[in-house]
């Protein structure tokens, strides 16, 4: 499988609203699935791959994919590796690609977030390197 990000669409082949069958059958079986209640009261199915470096998010009575998270080496977004950039060349990669709202914030574990609202994508680095991404529909 390709590690594309696609802004809003998903993950290579993987697309947001894709119910769990439809991602089985191409990721094949996850490594590890667990279920976990949101405040919302809604059931959340996450799915793992690659020990981890992939994560899942699908919700719903009849859970369809909302939310990736990744940390896979490979990944890449608008044709680049974005594993070897570092905060700024992802913030100007970014705003190349016309996403300019920004919001930037130090979490309580340590990591750095960078959000941009308007593509729902946030970036996690710990100094400069970047170290995951969470992106949904």
């Amino acid at each position: 499988m390709e590690y594309n990000i696609d802004i809003k669409k998903g993950l290579g082949d993987i697309n947001f609203d894709m119910p769990i069958e439809d991602i089985v059958a191409i990721m094949g079986p996850p490594e590890e699935i667990e279920t976990i209640d949101n405040a919302c009261d809604e059931m959340t199915t996450v799915l793992h791959y690659n020990d981890g470096e992939l994560t899942l998010f699908c919700e719903g009575d009849s859970p369809k994919l909302q939310c990736i998270d990744i940390s896979v080496d490979e990944t890449t977004l608008f044709g680049k590796a974005i594993f070897d950039m570092g905060e700024k060349e992802i913030v100007q990669l970014m705003i190349a690609a016309n996403y300019f709202e920004e919001d930037a914030d130090q979490e309580d574990w340590g990591e750095r977030r960078i959000t941009f609202p308007e593509g729902n994508i946030d970036f996690y680095f710990e100094d400069d390197d970047l170290i995951s991404v969470a992106f949904g529909q």
